[in-house]
């Protein structure tokens, strides 16, 4: 069993707050565990709480057509959310409940090493772009060490507002070069320093 097998296992068992009682399925994410991406949405919904899997309902295959948009599939990314169970009528997570799964996501992070973080939404946004609006900060990357964030609208938002479909889609197409930029800064890491002799 892979070591992030055996975490999404203890995720399942959580019980670190009051969303336990609720839930019908823990929901850790899925994806390869090594992806070079990942996206990191907000909570689960009623069909991710039915089936244990993340982004199956509506944002969940819009995301799919995102993610097809820049030449990807599915299977290639690791798609995660920053709460693992969903919160009663679909409600805003709660400070105490975020505080209790923060550590879930942290390990997932820390096994899969991803090079490039997709966050989608303001909650996951928060923790990556602290200060920052969505409004003002989608469609753009900064760096952190080894990692480069991505913000961008929560894939829901365009089934709510139509206009923002055309935004999420222009800020998707710009993820190519990011990646390329992150696939450099890897190449530089592995490169032996140059010793400069004359």
């Amino acid at each position: 069993m892979s070591p992030l097998t055996e975490l999404h296992a203890e995720i399942e068992r959580c019980k670190n707050c009051d969303l336990a009682r609720h839930r019908t399925r823990v929901v850790p994410g899925e994806g390869p565990d090594d992806a070079n991406l990942l996206f990191i949405g907000e909570a689960p919904g009623y069909h991710e709480d039915q089936t244990g899997r993340p982004f199956v309902g509506q944002a969940g295959q819009y995301l799919d057509q995102l993610i097809d948009m820049i030449g990807y599939k599915r299977n290639q990314v690791f798609i995660a959310n920053v709460i693992k169970c969903r919160p009663p009528e679909n409600r805003d997570p709660l400070p105490g409940e975020l505080m209790a799964c923060g550590k879930w996501l942290e390990r997932q992070l820390e096994l899969i090493k991803p090079r490039v973080i997709v966050t989608l939404g303001r909650y996951s946004m928060a923790k990556y772009f602290p200060g920052e609006s969505i409004s003002k900060v989608h469609g753009r990357a900064r760096r952190s060490g080894n990692v480069i964030y991505f913000a961008m609208y929560h894939p829901a938002a365009a089934l709510h507002q139509g206009n923002l479909r055309r935004v999420i889609e222009a800020d998707i197409l710009k993820l190519p070069a990011v990646l390329a930029e992150a696939g450099k800064m890897e190449e530089e890491k592995d490169r032996p320093a140059q010793l400069n002799l004359f």
